[in-house]
């Protein structure tokens, strides 16, 4: 019996370590995994989400029409993971503040963060104008449409970004994310190697980059990528989740498989 290549079944599954960005300090959504390539430095300058969401969320509840409050209490509740509450939070919010183009953005994250992507777009497209749009937006309402499968149009998102904040990698990695999904790997590699050449690329521009690469059958120079500019006990653990997933095996062949979805995971903004 014939059994499919490793890239053929990692196809299957690559959105299980993929990741979009929604903008500088913006959301990131990638599927609920126990792990992921990233910079444990990085993390750790953090402050801790939990203790984000408790403060804040002591300030909102002291004044709950307070917009900034509860802009800061939406943010860090997705930030600590608390999706659903982000996302009930913020529904609130604008409604008391219909106008409040901010609280609109942040909605129209959380609803990303949970899934609810036509909603999102719905919501994001009341957060900026055609005539003053905002990068970061449209990145986000890009990676919603990369995500309902729309990935014709997601890019267009994209370009129209691109225009606005050249070079910004971020909305790279989401392109070349979104020529992921849709299995152009080269127009994908392209992009992430154009994200990863900035000084400001982060972990996750890595990581998909990694993947990418990965991808077309080039583990070794995978691995080189994962490990460049890390200490050596974390680049042997990255190495070591990135053979993990480049030899997972295809072995739920469902009907929606080759759509390769992805759920969500908040960061702050």
């Amino acid at each position: 019996m014939h059994q499919p290549s490793n890239r053929a079944r990692f196809l299957a599954t690559v959105a299980v370590t993929a990741v979009f960005a929604c903008g500088l300090g913006g959301c990131q959504t990638m599927s609920d995994i126990t792990g992921s390539i990233s910079s444990k430095t990085t993390a750790s300058a953090e402050p801790d989400p939990h203790q984000m969401a408790e403060a804040t969320g002591e300030r909102y509840r002291a004044d709950p029409k307070n917009a900034e409050a509860a802009l800061a209490y939406g943010q860090a509740l997705r930030a600590s993971g608390q999706r659903s509450q982000a996302a009930a939070m913020l529904e609130q919010a604008t409604i008391a503040h219909p106008g409040d183009k901010a609280l609109l953005a942040a909605y129209g994250r959380a609803l990303v963060d949970n899934g609810n992507f036509q909603q999102a777009l719905d919501v994001l497209s009341r957060a900026h104008s055609p005539e003053n749009p905002d990068w970061r937006i449209l990145s986000v309402q890009g990676t919603a449409l990369d995500q309902l499968g729309r990935h014709d149009e997601a890019r267009r998102y994209y370009a129209s970004a691109l225009k606005i904040a050249p070079d910004e990698p971020t909305v790279l990695s989401n392109l070349g994310l979104s020529y992921m999904l849709s299995k152009n790997l080269p127009k994908a590699e392209e992009a992430l190697r154009q994200a990863y050449a900035s000084g400001k690329a982060d972990a996750r521009v890595r990581q998909n980059l990694a993947l990418v690469i990965g991808l077309q059958g080039r583990f070794a120079e995978a691995e080189q990528i994962v490990r460049a500019d890390l200490p050596p006990d974390e680049a042997a653990a990255n190495v070591a989740y990135l053979k993990q997933m480049l030899s997972r095996k295809d072995d739920q062949r469902t009907a929606g498989a080759g759509k390769m979805p992805i759920a969500s995971l908040s960061r702050p903004e």
